[in-house]
């Protein structure tokens, strides 16, 4: 999914930027200080994400209901075209086949671009999640004085080094 691949990218750069900051931090100091961060608990489960998701849902309900009601329609019309079709000339068949393949095709043009449209949208709702997440993150880091903070680590974490619910309680304060 496109927002996954996204989401990874911006947590590669952020991980790099960090671990780019904490490293002269690290050199200087036998003990440091470190901590991790899970993005995807962020996206699911903070204040301005579930705002977001609030909002995609309200822009994109209705499209989402046309198209559902378009394929409901569409199915009706070819199940009595199935059902009739035995009976009708073969002209009128042929007619109502069309008809059924034009809006078929006029139905996959506008689920083609509600994906895409909606797609668009998540990514920049998520993109500026993360950007405030990030910047809360910056925050807590600087002042408890972490000198590396990970993102997603795809291996064990400790939970103690677990920052996660300290970023989404703020995130979740700052509006």
């Amino acid at each position: 999914m496109r927002s996954e691949r996204i989401l990874r990218i911006v947590s590669a750069n952020l991980f790099i930027l960090l671990l780019a900051c904490g490293y002269s931090a690290m050199a200087q100091s036998v003990d440091s200080k470190i901590g991790y961060v899970s993005v995807e608990r962020i996206v699911r489960d903070s204040e301005p994400a579930k705002a977001a998701q609030a909002r995609l849902e309200a822009e994109f309900s209705k499209r989402q209901k046309d198209l559902q009601d378009t394929t409901a329609k569409m199915k009706a019309l070819y199940d009595k075209l199935e059902k009739e079709g035995a009976v009708m000339p073969a002209a009128e068949v042929a007619r109502r086949q069309k008809e059924l393949s034009d809006q078929d095709k006029d139905f996959q043009r506008r689920q083609r671009e509600f994906n895409e449209d909606l797609n668009q949208r998540r990514n920049e709702e998520y993109a500026a999640v993360l950007e405030k997440a990030n910047k809360v993150l910056k925050q807590i880091a600087e002042a408890e004085k972490y000198d590396l903070v990970l993102q997603d680590a795809g291996a064990y974490v400790n939970p103690r080094i677990d920052i996660t619910d300290k970023v989404i309680k703020a995130l979740n304060s700052t509006k």
